[in-house]
């Protein structure tokens, strides 16, 4: 079964991670096919056009290897080898566009990210996620 970590290295990144491995069971399927995602919010237009694409393309793969690396050794910690994918674009329509196009059975997210403040009950990308992706959502909070 293809599952999608949407992660974004907040605390229930964390809680989300924290569950999936203590509930390996839920997930024990030895033809398991791990993907951790993150999404970078794009830069203003005006930051591109004073910026080199070079400096542009490495701002975002910095952006996204400072989330995703210590994912990637949480989980292989606990034997998951994931594979990798970082866009650039609005989170929420990008976790279930890319969810939905990869085919993938399941998506897993926290249920806030950093901007937990702004929406209490639960995260504005979580409830985009669940808005616009037609792959069934497990949110972690």
């Amino acid at each position: 079964m293809k599952i999608l970590l949407a992660i974004d290295g907040s605390s229930y990144t964390k809680q989300m991670l924290a569950y999936l491995v203590e509930n390996k069971e839920l997930f024990a399927n030895a033809a398991q096919d791990y993907t951790v995602m993150t999404v970078i919010a794009p830069l203003p237009t005006r930051v591109n056009t004073a910026l080199s694409k070079e400096v542009i393309l490495k701002y975002y793969a910095d952006e996204s290897d400072k989330i995703t690396e210590p994912v990637v050794k949480f989980l292989a910690m606990h034997d998951i080898r994931p594979t990798v994918v970082s866009k650039v674009g609005v989170p929420g329509q990008m976790i279930a566009q890319v969810a939905e196009e990869g085919k993938f059975r399941l998506v897993v997210m926290g249920s806030h990210g950093h901007g937990a403040l702004g929406n209490l009950v639960m995260g504005s990308v979580a409830t985009q996620v669940l808005a616009n992706c037609k792959v069934p959502v497990l949110l972690v909070r």
